[in-house]
């Protein structure tokens, strides 16, 4: 039986056939491009690189290859762009991961002074094929009021790749990200003019941005998003949709407000029994498997998480908050909840260590039942 190939997402996204590609749609409008040298030296360090280092790769070797006059390298760039993405697409549109070095060429040669206006046109055009939020950073952090007037622009834009980047290129916490150094205030006027898009693909990037602030400061964008509610310039069903995605970290820390947002009562009026496991001690490799009863004393809305205190090196507890179930139950009824937590070896998320873990229930953002187990190594 042939072994299967474990996937890997550096060689699925930047391989010798994109590599070949993007030579070869430069080689259509510069027609001095050395595509075939430009591609050698390019693959010739792949197998030694990472995701990341191939992205920083490919720019380097086109700084090698196209003019050294910057705005005219560029030039270059944007007309062997393929044709934009499909605007009648409305989510998950993110381009060719392979040119991601094309945004990261402009951040690297041309975030100036100099070519400050420029640069940003580019990226502009860049995002409607890929998209350009991390590379837009160092902009944001040392060109503030020039790229954040460019974003607003972006927002109003009939593009809504255009109208994406408005909200995610200011996004705090983005992930993989460079940190912002502008306040988180600054952003907010532009997700005004975004949270009420008719695209899923911009709706949810706000929604992001707002569960991002929502890690620093809740209150505001509890008040931000009840504003937006009363105003009605969403559809009722997206506007659902943007208020729970942008309160999820919240509705896990169990905050009171987030939860009353979403119908969740504190308290509800229910009787919990304490969680059952199947067994106390559990081997990495296998799951930890429970079960909990609840019964409703009147008509209750319920989100049910269960928390894993997590044993680390240094011999504490972390925890870690898993979705159970979201329910509504009537008065008198009861159901039994069951789960089985996986704990794998050689996770990539986590290093498991042995020793006393705790399992909590929580309903509605309380505590409501615990019970401790041991994790074998």
């Amino acid at each position: 039986m042939l072994k299967k190939e474990k996937f890997s997402l550096k060689d699925e996204l930047y391989n010798p056939k994109k590599v070949e590609m993007i030579a070869s749609e430069i080689k259509e409008v510069y027609p001095s491009f050395d595509a075939s040298q430009f591609t050698k030296d390019t693959l010739e360090k792949f197998p030694t690189l990472e995701l990341k280092e191939r992205i920083y790769h490919i720019r380097d070797m086109l700084y090698k290859y196209l003019p050294s006059d910057y705005q005219e390298a560029v030039n270059i760039l944007l007309q062997a762009l393929p044709t934009e993405l499909d605007p009648s697409k409305s989510d998950d549109d993110f381009g060719d991961f392979i040119y991601a070095p094309y945004s990261e060429y402009v951040t690297a040669y041309g975030c100036s002074e100099e070519h400050l206006n420029f640069s940003l046109d580019a990226l502009r055009e860049i995002t409607k094929c890929f998209s350009v939020e991390f590379a837009l950073r160092d902009f944001i952090n040392n060109y503030p009021i020039q790229t954040l007037a460019m974003l607003e622009a972006c927002a109003k834009s009939e593009n809504y790749h255009e109208r994406r980047l408005a909200s995610e290129g200011l996004r705090m916490r983005l992930p993989w990200a460079k940190k912002l150094t502008i306040d988180y205030h600054e952003p907010l006027r532009h997700l005004e003019l975004l949270y009420s898009d008719r695209t899923r693909y911009v709706t949810r990037s706000v929604a992001n941005h707002l569960n991002d602030i929502a890690k620093i400061d809740a209150p505001l964008v509890i008040e931000t998003l009840k504003r937006w509610k009363k105003c009605k310039k969403q559809e009722p069903k997206e506007m659902d949709f943007i208020i729970s995605h942008a309160l999820r970290t919240l509705v896990k820390q169990g905050d009171s407000d987030a939860l009353a947002m979403l119908g969740y009562a504190q308290n509800p009026p229910i009787k919990v029994k304490e969680v059952i496991l199947k067994s106390t001690s559990v081997q990495v490799g296998e799951a930890l498997e429970f079960e909990v009863e609840v019964t409703a004393l009147d008509d209750a809305m319920l989100m049910v998480d269960y928390i894993v205190h997590f044993q680390t090196k240094a011999g504490k507890l972390s925890p870690k908050v898993h979705k159970l179930k979201k329910l509504e139950l009537a008065k008198g009824k009861g159901i039994v909840l069951k789960k089985k937590h996986p704990f794998k070896a050689n996770m990539s998320t986590r290093t498991l260590y042995a020793g006393e873990h705790v399992l909590e229930v929580q309903v509605n953002g309380s505590i409501v039942s615990n019970e401790s187990f041991t994790l074998k190594v």
